[in-house]
């Protein structure tokens, strides 16, 4: 069976990747070029700063991409880019280069979905990883928990209602001094703290989230008094947060009888989440993440993605435009 080779290129946010995968599955070469420097001055991206900036990286990216993968850009099968969700400026940069690279290389060019790629960086850090499994998909932008059917079919069954898990951290971060990005900050001073203090914790119907009270009730404690220890307001929002998102998870593992449960996404990467999850092994269950590099917006998950709609002919055509709202069921082909 031949080799199959394909180009990913994601540019949703603020990181400018481009990356070579072999097979859906063997990463060649993977160039993140990261704007977090740029953004940390502004407490958060800044979408006409970020737009400008992949304009002035991509062809950069593209070009290491290929010469770190260690073959030529004429053997690429095809070229898979982020569509959508995500800024639209940043979106259009990504989606127009990877168009011309189509028309001038006359290659299949695939629209892919920004969190079927987050959900595919699982199959690169765990090639034994296949479908249908549970997968939590937990970012700046996103709370998901799919129901990954197979390579190309999803179904949300629970997602949050207002903030973004992701979100909540680094507004969290923000309000009690830490900075952007909040996530890794947060993560680190709660290893130094103890969840001793009570927050509230929201259980809505149908497996739904909501992270915006306990935001709000960690804003007030730390407004109301200034000298309380960050350490262990980090610890216990960490830990609120992480029980409500197992608890959801592993409803829907139990109805579905799936005992694979996958993570997905930046704020996989917390080192306490990972941990928590990771004790339900000892009750049957198979825990799945993607290595750290992998968890953050790359082009390797995306190319990983578009390996499995190129498989089933799902092609997009010249007219491709970028989706900022685009839904995990929605499908261009």
């Amino acid at each position: 069976m031949k080799d199959i080779y394909t180009l990913g290129i994601e540019s949703s946010c603020d990181e400018t990747s481009a990356s070579v995968v072999k097979n859906g599955r063997e990463v060649l070469s993977n160039i993140i070029h990261s704007q977090i420097a740029i953004h940390e001055q502004f407490g958060g991206v800044v979408p006409e700063i970020a737009s400008r900036n992949h304009i002035e990286a991509i062809s950069t990216v593209v070009a290491e991409a290929i010469r770190k993968s260690g073959i030529t850009m004429e053997e690429i099968d095809n070229i898979a880019c982020t569509y959508g969700p995500g800024l639209v400026g940043a979106l259009l940069v990504g989606v127009s280069y990877a168009k011309a690279l189509s028309y001038a290389l006359d290659k299949p060019l695939i629209a892919t979905n920004h969190i079927h790629g987050h959900i595919a960086a699982n199959y690169i850090s765990h090639p034994e990883l296949e479908p249908p499994f549970v997968c939590l998909v937990i970012s700046g932008g996103h709370t998901h928990l799919v129901h990954v059917k197979n390579y190309t079919e999803f179904e949300i069954l629970g997602k949050t209602r207002d903030d973004a898990v992701g979100e909540a951290f680094d507004k969290v971060a923000r309000v009690i001094g830490l900075g952007y990005p909040g996530g890794p900050k947060i993560d680190k001073l709660a290893k130094d703290g103890m969840p001793t203090i009570e927050l509230p914790k929201t259980q809505l119907e149908n497996w739904d989230f909501s992270f915006s009270g306990i935001k709000t009730a960690v804003i007030n404690l730390h407004h109301k008094n200034s000298e309380i220890n960050k350490a262990d307001l980090c610890s216990s929002f960490e830990k609120t947060i992480t029980e409500e998102l197992i608890e959801n998870t592993l409803q829907v593992a139990q109805i579905l009888n799936i005992t694979k449960i996958a993570l997905a996404g930046g704020v996989s990467a917390n080192s306490y989440i990972r941990s928590e999850f990771l004790k339900l092994e000892s009750r049957g269950y198979k825990i799945y993440y993607p290595e750290p590099v992998l968890c953050t917006d790359n082009a390797a998950m995306i190319a990983s993605a578009g390996y499995y709609k190129y498989l089933e002919g799902k092609y997009a055509d010249l007219s491709l435009n970028a989706v900022p709202n685009l839904k995990i069921n929605e499908i261009n082909s």
